[in-house]
């Protein structure tokens, strides 16, 4: 693996990016190992230890979570503002595509203006199968970025565990092979984060006001009120 990019990109990261990893990380992680409580268990002949046991499970190796992560490029500049999870086949080392799909349809009506601009994923580091993923979701963006985020606590290390790969073609030994590259990258301010999460907070107003709006409408055709919908919408509108 290169040790860095060459493509020239800015990259910044939004911190809520960074929250929806861990977060999503974490819940599956507490799926996975849930806490066992212990049980006292006695001989009932009497000749057993008459101590209380608890059983005894091994933890489960890390779980590795997927997603897609959202933003916009703007000339040279790629900002990752939020991001979305995916479902992930392990027999077949892909994302469910029907799945990844519908979810970018679903985040396209509220951020028009977002794009897929890669994935993410959780580990130490990148991994073989991962290029198999990175390949396949370059029909949705041709040069996809990938956020890995490692869950691991280490407490001598002051960076923030997330690596940021791009993908190169690189000749080795004779043979062009795509490999990931390490790319450098900005948090953005608390100020970025406040906008975007604003601009979040009117796009669910306008969702709430819409589907209030279809509420009233399929109740007054439940009383017998028929009206065409646009003139239930404009009457609605009139009155708030």
């Amino acid at each position: 693996m290169a040790s860095s990019s060459s493509s020239g990109l800015t990259f910044k990261l939004h911190p809520l990016v960074i929250v929806n990893i861990s977060d999503h990380y974490t819940r599956v992680k507490s799926q996975m190992n849930p806490p066992v409580a212990s049980t006292s268990c006695s001989n009932t002949n009497g000749s057993g230890n008459g101590g209380d046991s608890a059983a005894v499970v091994a933890p489960a190796p890390p779980p590795r979570v997927y997603g897609c992560v959202i933003g916009v490029q703007r000339g040279r500049t790629v900002e990752i503002f939020n991001s979305f999870e995916l479902l992930y086949d392990p027999s077949t080392d892909s994302l469910d595509r029907a799945f990844l799909l519908k979810k970018q349809e679903l985040y396209k009506k509220v951020f028009p203006n977002f794009y897929v601009l890669g994935w993410y994923s959780t580990g130490s580091d990148a991994e073989e199968a991962d290029m198999h993923i990175h390949k396949a979701l370059m029909d949705i963006n041709e040069s996809p970025v990938y956020v890995l985020l490692n869950p691991a606590i280490n407490h001598a290390q002051k960076d923030l565990p997330v690596t940021i790969y791009e993908s190169e073609l690189h000749v080795i030994d004779g043979i062009p092979q795509l490999i990931f590259v390490n790319s450098s990258y900005t948090i953005e301010s608390f100020i970025a984060v406040a906008a975007h999460l604003t601009s979040i907070h009117s796009a669910i107003k306008m969702l709430n006001s819409r589907i209030r709006v279809l509420h009233h409408y399929l109740v007054a055709m439940q009383k017998g009120i028929c009206v065409p919908l646009f003139l239930w919408q404009l009457q609605n509108r009139l009155i708030s």
